[in-house]
């Protein structure tokens, strides 16, 4: 059993006179010591919600629901009640938020933030919690940091901010760390930093790593597993180097498509996916994505597509996924007519140019088992 299993997981918002808004519905992954596990998608495709949900950090008001399973070596972590989770929350599991500067407290030292968590979980006090706090900031590379500590967060860069965020994170050696786009609005160089810390926490703590960003280009580097969510579903699964090298989801292939690449000829025009995330059927009308596609056919419409099991644990959710290299695709018309479940296809090896892939990091447990099923293998 993996450290972390996310099983069928489904988050809906009700309003009164309002049609219920479905933010997750039947996401599975799993993720074990020392793997990385990416979630995916445009902003609006469930995975802030599928984190906060799996945390127990969502607002609780009468229209919320929630089901599924979130495991944690063992424990069912929405069944815990708020006092257990508490116990749970910063010492076992912990979480980077997306927003360093809103999600500090303005009026609080960098310190006491910190200590506050090595108190709770660790019972230190005082000048040994201020030595500990210290050690942590310059761990993450924050210089000066017994100065540091003194600071209020609006006196620190962006890039500070998120590094004190990943020192409060961090300061319990938890289990399974949740990122959520640590690396938003921040410089590139910036970024390759933070994303080069969070590899070495994992190398050297055997820490689960959970990923959560917009940003291929991120989980090419980083992540051992990937999973694509839209309109919160998991549409496409699989282990980085082959998802890279051989899409199958025309969501998935417009995300890479719409990436800009540095072989590209001055003044050329880049590739978006048409329409906005908003632009989505009802699962249960067909593939939300179908408004937006380029592959629709009728098939696409009248039941939710199932999730297609392929060679080496790579899945796609599509009935009329995109072309294998070296394939010939069939027309659209032809395709239309018929209602056979696309074979698994075999898959590349290569990751193209356009994103930075490392050679050195091992394939976690496999995304989806040999019944199709989202979830671990």
């Amino acid at each position: 059993m993996a450290l972390l299993e996310v099983d069928n997981l489904s988050v809906t918002f009700t309003r009164r006179g309002q049609r219920p808004v479905h933010a997750v519905e039947g996401v599975s992954f799993s993720v074990d010591a020392g793997e990385v596990v990416g979630l995916v998608g445009e902003s609006g495709c469930g995975k802030s919600v599928t984190s906060l949900a799996i945390m127990g950090l969502l607002p609780k008001q009468r229209g919320l629901r929630i089901g599924g399973k979130a495991v944690f070596d063992g424990t069912d972590l929405l069944q815990l009640d708020d006092r257990s989770r508490r116990d749970i929350r910063g010492r076992e599991i912990a979480m980077i938020f997306q927003d360093p500067l809103s999600s500090l407290n303005p009026v609080v030292p960098i310190g006491r933030q910190v200590t506050e968590v090595l108190a709770r979980h660790r019972g230190m006090k005082g000048e040994k919690a201020r030595r500990e706090a210290a050690s942590l900031l310059e761990r993450v590379g924050i210089p000066d940091p017994t100065r540091r500590l003194k600071e209020y967060p609006h006196q620190l860069s962006g890039g500070m901010r998120q590094r004190a965020l990943i020192a409060m994170a961090v300061a319990c050696q938890p289990r399974v760390l949740i990122a959520d786009e640590p690396t938003t609005a921040l410089d590139v160089t910036i970024q390759a930093q933070i994303l080069e810390l969070l590899k070495e926490m994992v190398r050297e703590s055997d820490t689960a790593l959970v990923m959560i960003t917009h940003d291929l280009g991120v989980v090419a580097g980083l992540c051992d597993t990937i999973n694509v969510l839209y309109a919160g579903r998991v549409v496409e699964t699989a282990y980085r180097r082959p998802l890279f090298a051989n899409p199958r989801h025309p969501y998935t292939v417009g995300l890479l498509g719409s990436i800009p690449r540095l072989d590209a000829g001055r003044g050329e025009r880049l590739t978006p996916i048409p329409g906005s995330v908003r632009d989505l059927l009802p699962w249960a009308d067909g593939c939300a994505f179908a408004p937006r596609c380029e592959r629709q056919i009728d098939a696409c419409l009248g039941e939710p597509p199932a999730l297609v099991p392929g060679a080496g644990g790579h899945a796609y959710r599509c009935v009329n996924p995109a072309p294998t290299p070296g394939s010939v695709p069939a027309p659209r018309a032809a395709a239309a007519d018929t209602d056979a479940v696309p074979s698994p296809d075999p898959v590349g090896t290569e990751v193209p140019s356009s994103v930075p892939a490392e050679t050195d990091a091992a394939p976690g447990p496999g995304p989806v088992g040999a019944d199709g099923k989202e979830g671990p293998a």
